[in-house]
């Protein structure tokens, strides 16, 4: 009888999963970390290195995206628009001519983002390192995010921490601080309107992160659900050609 190679490969995947689940319970405590576990047998050791190489493919590829030019402000699912704290500014400054100068804010926003993300490679690979046999059996039995869900969870105060000086000076050396200041005085001159309260930069630096976790999970459901995406022969083991 022929046997099926796809299901033979999801066969071997989920039985690696079950066998994982009960070596997690067994070293639950013992500080035991993934990598102690890699050389316990060739195939228990190919489904989490084929793990790990799909996290390193789609977090590069989801910092190279998000870190070029326009990368957040031509992708509509991402780009950093003015906060509804400001859409009564907004409307204010167009009606009375100011409209481009508000354009030229939310450029300089995404931009500001754009250069902050390359950031983030260094701390997703660390993040991959640090990962636990547990947290990688979690992850291949989770679902068409469960990485980025560990990585946002795991990773996302550390970035925050990372961008935030980043973003801030990337804020001013595009002219965003400038752009955003000129705003308010114009703004303040129309009659009858108040100095909007709202922390600019954290705004950006949050939308930044926002925008790279989303793009990082379209990266890992393309590694999960089509074959084109599973570039490695270990990504096509482990995940199924």
């Amino acid at each position: 009888m022929t046997r099926n190679p796809k299901r033979t490969t999801r066969g071997h995947r989920w039985l690696v999963v079950a066998l994982a689940s009960a070596w997690s319970a067994a070293c639950a405590g013992s500080g035991v970390s993934m990598s102690d576990l890699l050389g316990a047998a060739s195939g228990e050791g190919n489904v989490v290195s084929g793990l790990k190489q799909a996290l390193e493919i789609g977090t590069r590829n989801a910092v190279d995206l998000t870190s070029r030019e326009n990368g957040f402000l031509d992708n509509p699912l991402i780009r950093i628009e003015l906060p509804g704290a400001l859409d009564k500014m907004a409307s204010g400054l167009r009606v009375v001519g100011f409209g481009a100068q508000v354009d030229e804010l939310e450029v300089a926003m995404n931009r500001a983002a754009e250069q902050a993300a390359g950031e983030a490679a260094e701390v997703f690979w660390q993040g991959i390192r640090q990962m636990t046999f547990s947290d990688a059996v979690g992850i291949l039995n989770g679902g068409d995010t469960a990485a980025t869900d560990y990585f946002e969870r795991t990773t996302r105060d550390t970035l925050r921490a990372r961008f935030e000086p980043i973003v801030s000076r990337k804020m001013d050396e595009v002219g965003v601080v400038h752009s955003y200041d000129q705003l308010i005085g114009r703004y303040e001159a129309i009659p009858f309107t108040s100095k909007p309260s709202f922390n600019l930069r954290s705004y950006v630096t949050e939308k930044s992160l926002d925008g790279l976790f989303h793009i990082l999970g379209e990266e890992e459901r393309k590694i999960r659900n089509d074959p084109a995406a599973r570039v490695t022969p270990l990504l096509q083991q482990v995940f199924g050609e």
